[in-house]
């Protein structure tokens, strides 16, 4: 599989910053349907998107939960856009050890945004479909991508995924998988 030159799908949430209000209805959605099961509960501290606020500045920016960074950064640049001023973390989505953002409140792993992939895939996901005010748009696009599998990589996600839902729930869930594609 190294070496190998394929077309992917890139999926992406557009943030438009001058039409968040904060309302949060993006982490209520997606926070119910992370839950088990679905929709049973509705906690915004287990949602893989957040609206970082700062309301001294008129600051609302939703963030997905992207990467789980080991460390904390050490760069605190700030950005000026349209006459307001941002700091780098409010544009960042990983999980680090200087805030408590995107981590499970029970255990403390990292959560990460997987864009509500479910079976069947759903057209958007729930933070975009509940955006009645479209701060938040769902856009998808063609790229070329140089695929580099490692093994190892595959045997740890696949021993998190063991040790999360059992051997049993994995590979019922493979053959499914192939018996699509």
């Amino acid at each position: 599989m190294q070496g190998q030159s394929a077309k992917k799908t890139v999926k992406f949430i557009k943030v438009n910053l001058d039409k968040c209000m904060a309302c949060r209805a993006c982490e209520v959605a997606c926070s119910g349907f992370h839950a088990t099961p679905k929709f049973s509960s509705f906690n915004p501290a287990r949602s893989r998107i957040r609206v970082v606020t700062d309301y001294l500045n008129d600051e609302y920016v939703p963030i997905r939960a992207t990467d789980y960074a080991r460390a904390e950064c050490d760069g605190r640049n700030t950005y000026t856009i349209n006459g307001k001023e941002y700091s780098a973390c409010s544009f960042c989505g990983n999980v680090c050890s200087s805030r408590d953002l995107f981590k499970e409140p029970d255990s403390g792993l990292p959560l990460r945004c997987d864009m509500c992939e479910e079976d069947p895939e759903l057209k958007e996901p729930w933070c975009v479909q509940v955006c009645t005010i479209d701060a938040l748009t769902y856009e998808e696009r063609e790229e070329e991508a140089e695929e580099d599998v490692r093994m190892e990589d595959i045997e740890t996600g696949l021993g998190s995924m063991v040790d999360k839902y059992g051997l049993q729930r994995v590979l019922e869930t493979v053959v499914r998988m192939t018996k699509k594609g």
